[in-house]
């Protein structure tokens, strides 16, 4: 297993000299640091600041959800902020009885019961567009159904140690930003979706995929965990390059297993430094190419730490 980590304030990404990382080439704008730790799980928490700092007092951020969903969603096409009409709350059912608008182009958009729709092209019914092959496969109800029932499980035999012991080692470095609101950046099927919000750790847990397959299969295991019925759980479909949140904004970024999935890893992360507060908090893991065999994963479980 190999990890690519960083815990950048917004716009804030230095360069990582491994050519074989996701993050390789990304460019610091502020002097905050990103860190590549080759066949290493290494999450940095740099110039994280205190919780109170992060959502302006702990107590208020479990009240009301961090921020808002008026202050947090925004258009993906403007980045204004997104006007509501129906109850409050960052949930499932607050969310599908919501209906939202962009408050400066009126773009309408609506839940879709299982999840909000927010990518560019929500609601377009005469337009057309073909993603990669790669994001493709993702989008295919059967990878969906499978994921979860042993597909993810083969990623051990590349070094991943499972999903409660990788929780375990995120969670460490995800600390600085407790109390707040976490997004779970292409969550797939809420393999950690649901782990992070079982934590209570968080005000509240975004489940963001592109996949409507995904995200209707995350819908389905979060109303079978009973344990999860109340919890402040959203799923958002969103592209990863034009993340529907207003600028600064977002305590923690989580993406697991991700990033070798994403089409543009550096246009990815830069927008994931725009949204993240100053001393936001993004941890993600990925698999390296092997320089030889580029099609084929390192192994490297031997050193995890």
């Amino acid at each position: 297993m190999a990890i690519a980590l960083s815990s950048v304030g917004a716009g804030a990404v230095r360069r990582c000299e491994d050519s074989h990382c996701g993050a390789h080439g990304i460019r610091s704008r502020n002097g905050a640091r990103v860190s590549c730790a080759v066949g290493k799980v290494r999450f940095l928490a740099l110039g994280a600041a205190s919780i109170d700092q992060l959502e302006g007092g702990n107590s208020s951020a479990k009240a009301d959800g961090g921020l808002g969903t008026k202050e947090l969603l925004a258009c993906p096409i403007c980045f204004d902020a997104l006007l509501r009409k129906g109850p409050p709350g960052i949930n499932q059912f607050a969310i599908a009885k919501s209906g939202f608008q962009c408050s400066t182009c009126k773009r309408s958009f609506s839940s879709r019961n299982e999840y909000l729709d927010l990518t560019v092209t929500s609601g377009a019914k005469d337009y057309v567009e073909v993603p990669p092959t790669g994001t493709e496969l993702f989008r295919n109800p059967l990878v969906s159904l499978i994921y979860e029932r042993g597909w993810r499980q083969n990623f051990e035999r590349s070094g991943f140690p499972g999903p409660d012991e990788e929780l375990k080692m995120a969670l460490e470095y995800l600390r600085p930003a407790f109390g707040g609101v976490i997004v779970d950046v292409s969550c797939g099927s809420g393999l950690f979706t649901r782990r992070l919000a079982k934590c209570g750790s968080f005000a509240a847990v975004i489940a963001l995929d592109f996949s409507e397959s995904m995200l209707r299969q995350c819908a389905e295991f979060v109303k079978q965990d009973k344990s999860l019925r109340t919890a402040d759980i959203a799923l958002v479909r969103a592209d990863v390059i034009r993340l529907p949140f207003a600028s600064g904004t977002v305590s923690a970024i989580h993406a697991g297993a991700a990033l070798h999935c994403w089409p543009s890893p550096s246009s990815a992360v830069a927008e994931i430094c725009r949204v993240l507060k100053p001393g936001g908090v993004f941890v993600a893991t990925t698999f390296l190419s092997n320089s030889i065999f580029p099609f084929l994963p390192q192994r490297r479980s031997s050193s995890l730490r």
